[in-house]
C-alpha cells in the first residue's frame, strides 16, 4: 500500500464538484482582479472568525509584510520570532529592515510562550510574532500581558491553524493585526498562492487595503508608494466554497489525530502532540511526533510506501541565510532537539480508515 503525505481527495462528498463549478463560474464572470468574489470572501471569513476586517493578499509571506508595516516596524526595531518557526515569518522581519531575535519554543507544546519570550525582550522589542505551529494555539493569555506589561504589539501567524481557537475565540483575533496562508495544504487551502490580513482596528485596515494595491487610493491616484499584493477572484471563489466546510474539515483532523494517539501512546520512545488544557485548541495542520530513532523510522515507513516530512530539519538559527545573526549551534537546545527527533504522519480529510491503520500498523513493527 501507499499511503501519500497529504492529498486532496473528494471530502466531504461534493466538495470538489463544488469548487470546480465555481472556478468556472468565476472564470465566466470575467473578474479576475478584485472584485466582488474577493469581497464576498473577505467578508465570510471576518464573520467566520469574528474579526474586524479581513484583507486579502497575495500569499502569507506578504500578509506578514503587511502586518509589520502597517505597524511602523523598521530598522533599529527588534520582532520576536519562534526559534522553530518556518522561514517565512523570519524572512518577513528582515525584509522590513528590522531583526529576527528568537525564542525558544515551550518543551511539550512547541509553541512560544511568555516564559520563553521573556528573556530576550529588549529596549529595542516592538513586536511578538507566536506561530500557531501545526494547528495548535499559542498559550495567548500570557503574550498578550507580557505586552501590556512591556508596551509591545502582537502579530499572530495563524497560516497553519484555520478554525482554531484559544479560551473559545478564533486565532487570528487576538493581536493588533494577523497574517495567514492560503497555500494549498492549509486547513483552509486554494489552488494556488494566497493569503490575507486580520485586524479589529479599523486605520490598520485601511492601510493595508490601500497598501496592498499598489498604494491607490481611487484609480490611478497613489497616496502611498505600496506594493502589489491582491487576492486574485478565482482563489476567493475557492477559498468561499471551502470555508463553509472548514469545521468539518477541522474535525476529520481532530478525529484522525485522535486515532492516531490512542493507538501509539506507549509505543516505543514516542512522543505523541499535548494539548495542555481545554482552553487550548488544536486543529491538526500537521501530526508530529517525536523519536530518537526519527531517521530509522522514516526509512522504515518510505520502504513501506509511506510517506512523510521532517517539519524542520534545520532550525532557522542555523541557516546560512541567517548566519549574520550571530548565532550557533547550542543556543536553542529545545528547537535543535525538535528538528533532530520530530517526523509529521500522514493526516488528510479523507484518509481512509485502511490507510492509517496500515501506517499505525508499520509503526509498531518498527519498534520492539
Amino acid at each position: 500500500m501507499t499511503v501519500p503525505f497529504n492529498t486532496f481527495r473528494d471530502f466531504p462528498a461534493g466538495l470538489q464538484q463544488r469548487v470546480e463549478e465555481a472556478l468556472l463560474a468565476e472564470y465566466r464572470r470575467n473578474r479576475f482582479i478584485l472584485g466582488p468574489s474577493v469581497t464576498a470572501f473577505e467578508q465570510a471569513f471576518a464573520q467566520y472568525l469574528g474579526a474586524g476586517e479581513v484583507i486579502g493578499v497575495g500569499n502569507g509571506y506578504d500578509a506578514l509584510l503587511l502586518c509589520l508595516r502597517a505597524l511602523g516596524v523598521t530598522a533599529g526595531d527588534e520582532v520576536i520570532v519562534p526559534a522553530n518557526g518556518y522561514i517565512a515569518t523570519i524572512n518577513a522581519v528582515e525584509q522590513v529592515g528590522a531583526k529576527p531575535v528568537f525564542a525558544e519554543p515551550d518543551a511539550t507544546t512547541y509553541n512560544m510562550t511568555a516564559a520563553t519570550v521573556a528573556p530576550v525582550i529588549t529596549s529595542r522589542t516592538k513586536v511578538l510574532l507566536p506561530i500557531h505551529l501545526y494547528g495548535q494555539s499559542c498559550e495567548l493569555e500570557g503574550l498578550l500581558q507580557l505586552c501590556a506589561q512591556r508596551k509591545l504589539l502582537l502579530v499572530e501567524d495563524f497560516a497553519q491553524a484555520h478554525g482554531a481557537t484559544y479560551k473559545g475565540n478564533q486565532i487570528g483575533t487576538f493581536g493588533q493585526i494577523n497574517a495567514t496562508s492560503f497555500y494549498p495544504t492549509k486547513n483552509l487551502g486554494a489552488v494556488g498562492d494566497g493569503g490575507a490580513v486580520t485586524t479589529q482596528d479599523a486605520d490598520l485596515a485601511a492601510w493595508v487595503r490601500q497598501y496592498h494595491n499598489y498604494g491607490q487610493s481611487r484609480r490611478y491616484e497613489y497616496a502611498l508608494a505600496g506594493i502589489n499584493s491582491r487576492l486574485d477572484s478565482l482563489q476567493a471563489a475557492v477559498l468561499s466554497e471551502k470555508l463553509l466546510v472548514l469545521d468539518t474539515l477541522n474535525q476529520e483532523r481532530k478525529r484522525l489525530a485522535g486515532e492516531y494517539t490512542r493507538q501509539l501512546a506507549g509505543i516505543g520512545d514516542i512522543v505523541l502532540p499535548l494539548v495542555p488544557s481545554a482552553e487550548i485548541d488544536h486543529v491538526y495542520h500537521l501530526y508530529v511526533v517525536r523519536t530518537r530513532q526519527r531517521d530509522a523510522l522514516q526509512n522504515h515507513l518510505q520502504a513501506q510506501g509511506i510517506h512523510t516530512l521532517i517539519h524542520y530539519p534545520v532550525p532557522p538559527h542555523l541557516q546560512p541565510a541567517y548566519q549574520h545573526l550571530g548565532y550557533q549551534k547550542g543556543d536553542f537546545p529545545i528547537t535543535e532537539g525538535l528538528a533532530q527527533t520530530s517526523l509529521s504522519l500522514p493526516l488528510f480529510p479523507g484518509m481512509t480508515d485502511e490507510e492509517q491503520g496500515y501506517v499505525i500498523d508499520q509503526i509498531k513493527r518498527f519498534f520492539p
